[in-house]
């Protein structure tokens, strides 16, 4: 799958909270509950926590093999750009401007695999900020022909996802095909009329001519909640830039993966998870698999459910509350002083690494910035970079310059 096209925007945001706070308050932990048993606990905190919520529906029939492709390759790009980004509550000006977390969920539909009684339509993933994960789920999608139901994929997002009720939050969904915007017995502009109940902004990407969007009902589809209409060529060839500086990212990666302490339940299978995943993105080509440790150098690349040396970052951490059954064998047999010293030498380990990777990228970027085309560019990476950051600017989101 080489030299597959830039591209996927991806969707994330939303400040998820109640209609009292203008943004989500961060949960609280109960300092009686050992850190790594504590997801769930829910004590108001007065620090503000944002979220951006994006849905991505695909059409996974048959013509979507190119669409498929470069959501595979493009995810990195989307999440790179939204490392940068910083929210406001409202029109709130007595904060400061905070960094949100992203979360992403992902729907296929129009795949004859799928259940007909559900409408050829599949919730592949709920709202989720862990980034291995989203790329999993991303490789395990394949074509196959169907009907696809536009409105009906995306009213069954807004019933079964979580989108909060916060008027301060920017919740997307960007759904693209190609095929007819009215197929389906939902009318999309019943699921579309619903989507601007509960404030989320349908954006449509046509793949295809862009006149053949407008008449087929995909720009209608859009314009009724505020959001952008796009045409793409999904199947455009892209050839990524070579870099100099690629070759030393991805042997950096490697040194970062060996700072990560798995331990708990989970930990084994996630650390084998990172792994797998760094190994999809080199498949695809290695400037996905660069973009990937770009990635994996950012505040959003969070994995404190199953690494110590994350997990640690929480104030409230307390190494004797580990199990020693779930620690990994070069921790078992240490006391818990020896377990923090041990955490803290891979913590900064971890941060060389992360930053030298951060300033190798700042010159990699310069140097595709020198060496742009229009034939490197991806259509869809642009378009909907372009949508998200007009419809943020409303919910008072910016990027660094």
């Amino acid at each position: 799958m080489k030299n597959i096209t830039r591209i996927i925007g991806l969707s994330f945001m939303a400040l998820a909270a109640t209609t009292v706070y203008g943004c989500e308050l961060k949960v609280k932990k109960d300092p009686t509950t050992p850190v790594i048993a504590q997801a769930h606990t829910t004590v108001a905190h007065k620090h503000i926590n944002n979220t951006v919520k994006i849905a991505l529906l695909l059409d996974t029939s048959n013509s979507m093999d190119g669409l498929i492709d470069q959501a595979k390759s493009q995810l990195w790009d989307i999440v790179n750009k939204f490392a940068y980004v910083k929210a406001r509550c409202g029109n709130d000006t007595n904060h400061d401007y905070i960094r949100p977390n992203l979360e992403i969920a992902l729907y296929q539909y129009g795949n004859d695999n799928l259940s007909s009684s559900e409408g050829y339509i599949q919730q592949v993933l709920g709202f989720s900020g862990d980034l291995d994960e989203i790329s999993e789920k991303l490789f395990s999608l394949n074509t196959n022909g169907g009907e696809e139901y536009c409105g009906q994929v995306i009213q069954t997002s807004l019933n079964q996802l979580d989108w909060g009720k916060n008027a301060d939050n920017l919740k997307m969904i960007f759904i693209a095909g190609n095929e007819p915007f009215t197929q389906g017995k939902l009318n999309y502009k019943d699921a579309v009329t619903n989507a601007t109940e509960k404030d989320v902004v349908i954006n449509t990407i046509f793949c295809g001519n862009y006149q053949q969007g407008v008449s087929s009902q995909w720009k209608n589809g859009a314009t009724l909640t505020g959001g952008d209409y796009m045409a793409i060529d999904h199947n455009k060839h892209i050839v990524h830039i070579d870099t100099p500086y690629d070759a030393k990212i991805v042997s950096l990666n490697t040194k970062l993966n060996a700072t990560y302490i798995a331990y708990g339940s989970l930990g084994q299978a996630k650390l084998e998870k990172q792994y797998t995943q760094d190994s999809n993105a080199m498949e695809v080509e290695e400037a996905v698999a660069v973009k990937r440790a770009v990635s994996k150098s950012s505040r959003l690349y969070n994995n404190a459910t199953w690494d110590l040396v994350d997990a640690a970052d929480d104030k409230e951490f307390d190494a004797s509350t580990l199990k020693k059954e779930q620690l990994p064998a070069a921790l078992k047999n240490k006391s818990d002083k020896e377990i923090v010293k041990y955490i803290s030498i891979k913590k900064e380990e971890r941060t060389a690494i992360q930053s030298e990777i951060r300033e190798l990228n700042k010159k990699r970027e310069q140097f595709i910035t020198k060496n742009q085309t229009d034939g490197n560019q991806g259509e869809l990476e642009n378009a909907m970079l372009s949508a998200i950051k007009k419809q943020a600017e409303r919910k008072n989101y910016k990027w660094d310059d």
